[in-house]
């Protein structure tokens, strides 16, 4: 029984990989920090909205054997409608994940540097760090390889280790039980919160997950009888992946006097109250969280071009390895050197607020179209569901674009 599960287990550790990156991590460090255990509850909501959208991704890459971007691009009839689509997508999902990657890189390096120590290295001027190209090889050879079995394994298995070692950091910290499910169960707002609130959401209901649900799934399955698989792989992986991410904001709630700003500096402030341990653990979960990321958003960015521009998505062909070979330079480069490309890092996500809420719509119609799906379409509860998604992902479209042009 266990063997036949381990079998079918798919693409949904991939996309808790993809969500759970260093920017996740600090979120989720500052959520805690600041908050206590108060917000845990939009980690809740967000589990949620993530299982209903990626669900609904899944069943639409498994039953066309297409992935979204491809769906897009074929079903939007009107040509100004789908440049403008094709555009916006392009720019979120290649230019947002370039923007990304050298901040997952950053934070797998973050967590190498607080168990190792520093990795600068100078030749004459110029001064550059040893880690970010270890950690960029590393993505280089899988993403390469091409073969989606061997991804996927080598994905899991960090997965599993980022699982355990933020798991085992909430345990190390000892939490009070009673007030960790108050968090959970009963949403609290404030002018103050409602910020950390948004970024919660934000960093878990993630767009180019969309986009590497419904091709990932298309390479591990290929009839509709094993639809199956994929809602429980996702349902698991999704909550495994919620779990994470509430292991650290019950992990931060404990630091309370503690200077806090990013997830090195919660390893930090674990030591003098539990010891080198909740350190080791933190800085292992922080690395194992950027490398993930660090190999899953140039692969979104890979099959989100081929699909809007009709390309093959064989993970071996040169245009494919061309765009994810592109994000991951990049991300090395700019990681290397330190430099924070805050205003790109902007536009990214102004380019991210518009598009969730974009193509939440997007899926809502195609999933209702029985010339795709058949009877493989939403249900009436999907479709309620999905619609309170919707409207949640339109206030934090909104929120966000105005945050980052400083109107809030």
């Amino acid at each position: 029984m266990i063997k036949n599960w381990f079998k079918n287990i798919g693409p949904g550790p991939l996309v808790a990989a993809a969500f759970i990156g260093p920017g996740t991590v600090t979120v989720c460090t500052l959520a805690g920090v600041n908050f206590g255990f108060s917000l845990l509850w939009a980690m809740l909501l967000s589990i949620l909205a993530t299982i209903v959208l990626q669900e609904m991704s899944a069943r639409l890459g498994i039953v066309s054997q297409k992935g979204l971007s491809e769906v897009i691009r074929t079903e939007i009839s009107n040509p100004i409608f789908r440049t403008l689509a094709i555009i916006l997508i392009l720019s979120a999902i290649v230019i947002g994940n370039a923007a990304y990657e050298a901040g997952n890189i950053s934070g797998s390096v973050l967590g190498l540097e607080t168990l190792f120590g520093a990795s600068q290295v100078s030749i004459y001027d110029f001064s550059f760090g040893i880690f970010p190209i270890i950690i960029g090889s590393v993505a280089f050879i899988l993403l390469y390889i091409g073969n989606y079995k061997i991804l996927e394994k080598a994905l899991i298995s960090l997965v599993i280790i980022m699982s355990f070692a933020f798991l085992i950091t909430a345990i190390l910290t000892k939490p009070d039980l009673s007030e960790v499910f108050r968090g959970l169960f009963t949403p609290q707002f404030s002018d103050e919160s409602i910020l950390t609130v948004i970024a919660l959401v934000g960093t878990t209901v993630v767009p180019y997950n969309l986009f590497l649900h419904a091709s990932l799934v298309k390479e591990k399955w290929k009839n509709k009888t094993d639809l199956k698989y994929a809602r429980k792989d996702t349902i698991i992986a999704v909550v495994l992946g919620g779990i994470v991410s509430m292991c650290i904001i019950i992990s931060a709630a404990s630091i309370k006097t503690f200077e806090v700003s990013n997830a090195a500096d919660l390893a930090k402030g674990l030591e003098p109250l539990f010891g080198n341990y909740a350190s080791y653990f933190l800085s292992l979960g922080l690395f194992a969280a950027g490398i993930t990321s660090a190999i899953t958003a140039p692969l979104a960015a890979a099959y989100v071009a081929s699909g809007c521009l009709g390309w093959s998505s064989n993970m071996k062909t040169k245009r494919f390895r061309m765009v994810w070979m592109l994000i991951l330079s990049l991300g090395v480069v700019f990681s290397s050197i330190g430099f924070k490309s805050i205003e790109i890092i902007k536009f990214a996500q102004v380019a991210n607020g518009l598009l969730l809420p974009v193509i939440a719509g997007f899926l809502l119609w195609i999933m209702n179209k029985t010339s795709i799906l058949g009877k493989y379409k939403n249900t009436i509860a999907q479709n309620i569901l999905g619609f309170i998604i919707f409207g949640i992902a339109l206030f934090l479209g909104v929120k966000s674009i105005l945050k980052v042009f400083n109107v809030l």
